[in-house]
């Protein structure tokens, strides 16, 4: 008879069943928005279903649902997700932007705007899948509105708010603040668009990116210029 101590040095057999779980991959929340993200993005909203999700993740459709159960659900979740990311990365340069309202002088405001629109496209750059999954719906724009009100209009109106207030300083002239950021946010979405035109070729990406920056950086400069420099240029 084997003694407690031999059967604890004894090697144990290996159980079957399901392999152990790689414990490095994304939880099966995250890898279904991450999907679910490119496929709204280069569909639509009616172009996807919830089985199509599932089979590009890897799983049955019935997991899915346990953890959106609506596909509009999902398509929020997806905003959510996006809009997430979005945010932690602006969020310090639009910081800078309203303090330098506020307080700094006209340059270091302008200064600051040009490190936002940086920042901005860089995000873009590194994430295009939010320019379609924008566009998207933008195509449509009576369904899913309070996507907008979550998601897009509170950063929106974060900055118009810093470009009244260097208004009320007499540092710019800024009359219409919403059309500004509107535009200046549509321009960039149109960059990314531009860069997927642009197909794979490097030379192609290189000059849209550089061409880009220089125009919004020259914008800025237009839009931004010290009251009078330019009479009405940016009424």
């Amino acid at each position: 008879m084997k003694t407690s101590e031999e059967d604890a040095g004894a090697p144990r057999a290996r159980r079957r069943g399901r392999p152990p779980r790689d414990l490095s991959a994304p939880a099966t929340p995250e890898r279904i928005l991450l999907k679910a993200t490119e496929l709204f993005a280069v569909r639509g909203f009616d172009g996807v279903s919830m089985r199509d999700i599932a089979g590009q993740v890897g799983i049955d459709v019935s997991s899915v649902h346990h953890h959106f159960p609506s596909k509009a659900e999902l398509c929020e979740a997806c905003f959510a997700r996006v809009f997430a990311l979005e945010r932690a990365s602006l969020e310090p340069s639009v910081r800078a932007v309203a303090e330098a309202a506020r307080t700094a002088s006209h340059s270091d405001l302008v200064g600051a705007m040009h490190r936002l629109v940086d920042t901005f496209v860089d995000f873009l750059d590194e994430h295009p899948h939010t320019t379609f999954l924008w566009l998207r719906r933008w195509l449509d724009p009576t369904r899913h509105s309070p996507l907008d009100e979550a998601y897009a209009l509170p950063i929106y109106h974060e900055i118009e708010q810093a470009l009244l207030d260097a208004a009320a300083r007499g540092l710019i002239g800024e009359p219409t603040p919403h059309v500004t950021v509107r535009s200046l946010v549509w321009a960039a979405h149109g960059h990314v668009a531009a860069l997927t035109a642009a197909g794979a070729g490097a030379v192609a990406v290189a000059r849209e990116r550089r061409e880009f920056r220089a125009y919004a950086h020259r914008l800025i400069d237009l839009l931004y210029a010290p009251p009078g420099a330019h009479g009405s240029s940016h009424q």
